[in-house]
């Protein structure tokens, strides 16, 4: 069978890699690539590892059939592993689905107030909140790139960074429109309100990744402004960086010097760059951006949040779940709902590839 001459490749690969490491014969890049190459595979190698016994197993059940004095318990194995088999070939199927090469990056996300006025803005805040609380249960870093924020605590924007293994991988589905329906701090008479507030994920690009050349952009530098104290009233520190060919336009004065803004802006512009870069390929072979789960587009709805219900809904896998406060403080019940989306994308994925 050709999924079988797969698995077995997938074995003698692994165990090729896990000479060549025990040897100390590689260094360098070559160690760091085939080192991910077999973590990557120590991944999959106890569901092969059992795939095959099943297979061994089914076959010794049938061979224990033509043994009267066996045939009894030979029928009760050869029924078990029969259901189980199923079940290990949809995990195997799931695991060797084409990985994501952006899956294992840290991301930038940007959050937008939308329509809703000063509501709106206090939900990005909410939003902001709920993925740094995320970030930190997760053991991830955040760390802000750049924020416009309101003198109610919320946010016309922000742009942060959350660094760590796999971060993209649990993220990707956020980016969409994310609508509130709740009673505004504001509203006097006690009716409910709905707003939205945009939400961008971006895997952070590497050099490799993205090439920017010096004669497509123009960096400005100007006086920061808003919050910080007396120093963004002194230093032309902040940074506009434009990018000709795309149009896109960066700005950063989080930082307390010019060098560190430049650098942020330049990590934005990478990831936005690089975003670009992907959705053009993504449509081109009509994959993961038409997907149930959504294409990432940040026009798209994919969420509400009801307060007076306490329910969350995502619209795209018609998943409700009644724990909006343990989602909004980034907790267990988020995950529940981003695992059903992995779920719902590596189902269609399978369905695609039938």
């Amino acid at each position: 069978m050709v999924i079988d001459d797969k698995l077995k490749d997938i074995q003698r690969r692994a165990a090729e890699i896990g000479d060549k490491l025990n040897s100390g014969a590689v260094a360098g890049d070559e160690l760091t690539k085939l080192s991910k190459e077999y973590s990557e595979l120590s991944e999959i190698l106890p569901l092969v590892d059992e795939y095959f016994a099943i297979k061994r197993g089914i076959d010794d059940a049938n061979e224990m059939l033509h043994d009267d004095e066996l045939k009894a318990i030979a029928a009760e194995q050869l029924n078990d592993l029969n259901h189980k088999l199923p079940d290990v070939e949809k995990k195997l199927q799931i695991a060797l689905l084409p990985r994501d090469s952006a899956d294992d990056s840290s991301v930038i996300m940007e959050i937008r107030a939308g329509v809703g006025g000063e509501e709106s803005a206090l939900f990005a805040g909410d939003l902001y909140n709920q993925y740094k609380s995320y970030a930190m249960r997760h053991g991830w870093k955040t760390e802000v790139i750049e924020e416009n924020a309101t003198s109610l605590r919320g946010y016309k924007e922000i742009i942060f960074k959350i660094d760590g293994v796999g971060v993209y991988a649990r993220l990707k589905f956020e980016s969409g429109i994310h609508r509130v329906q709740r009673v505004p701090e504001t509203e006097a008479a006690g009716r409910i309100h709905t707003s939205a507030a945009s939400v961008a994920v971006m895997p952070q690009a590497k050099d490799i990744d993205v090439v920017i050349e010096d004669k497509d952009i123009r960096i400005d530098v100007f006086r920061a402004s808003g919050a910080g104290g007396q120093h963004v009233n002194k230093t032309d520190s902040a940074v506009r960086i434009t990018h000709f060919p795309t149009g896109i336009v960066v700005t950063c004065q989080n930082e307390r010097s010019q060098f560190q803004n430049k650098a942020a802006a330049m990590d934005v512009l990478r990831a936005k760059l690089y975003e670009k870069q992907r959705a053009e390929q993504e449509n081109a072979s009509n994959s993961a951006r038409k997907s149930m789960v959504g294409s990432g587009d940040r026009s798209e709805k994919i969420r509400t949040y009801n307060f007076p219900e306490q329910r969350v809904t995502d619209h795209r896998i018609k998943l409700t779940l009644y724990k909006l406060d343990d989602i909004l403080a980034g907790g267990v019940a988020l995950d529940e709902m981003i695992d059903a989306l992995i779920a719902a994308d590596q189902l269609e994925r399978l369905a695609n590839m039938e």
